[in-house]
């Protein structure tokens, strides 16, 4: 069983926080590109906002998966898993309450005037550095889970 809840986990980083990874750190661009140009459009940005709200929905998948693994191996107490436990909720927070919202704010003004563009402009600006601290938060949970540091057990 451990080896499904592994493969499923895994399968499910990939596939879920991947996508939410690469649409988040490509919307901050296109944003202000759309935000200080002439004429007012989307550019994509829908596409990238949809994705990156549904697939954290689904990522929710990785630690329900991760939870049932470390719960059959037994090594629920470990400093490393306690860690990535930590910076996965913080991962999902700055996503929920940072990212998200950014990007909704961003969206509402896209046909919008060229001074409603420029009031959001900031939180565009900010959406790069929130999107990056998602992902660096994600890199070190990756770091984690395969160094596994005080790790005793094979």
């Amino acid at each position: 069983m451990n080896k499904f809840f592994l493969i499923v986990h895994i399968l499910a980083a990939i596939l879920c926080v991947g996508p939410i990874t690469v649409a988040a750190s490509m919307f901050p661009p296109i944003a202000r590109r759309m935000l200080t140009a002439e004429t007012p459009g989307a550019g994509g940005l829908d596409v990238l906002h949809r994705i990156t709200r549904l697939y954290a929905w689904v990522s929710l998948a990785v630690p329900l998966f991760g939870f049932a693994l470390a719960g059959s191996m037994h090594v629920m107490g470990e400093a490393w898993l306690i860690s990535s436990i930590v910076l996965t909720l913080a991962a999902a927070l700055v996503l929920a309450l940072l990212v998200v919202p950014a990007q909704s704010a961003v969206l509402a003004v896209a046909g919008g005037t060229p001074e409603a563009r420029s009031g959001v402009l900031s939180k565009a600006k900010l959406l790069s550095m929130t999107s990056g601290i998602f992902a660096l938060l994600w890199l070190i949970v990756l770091v984690l889970m395969v160094v596994k540091p005080g790790h005793h057990r094979g």
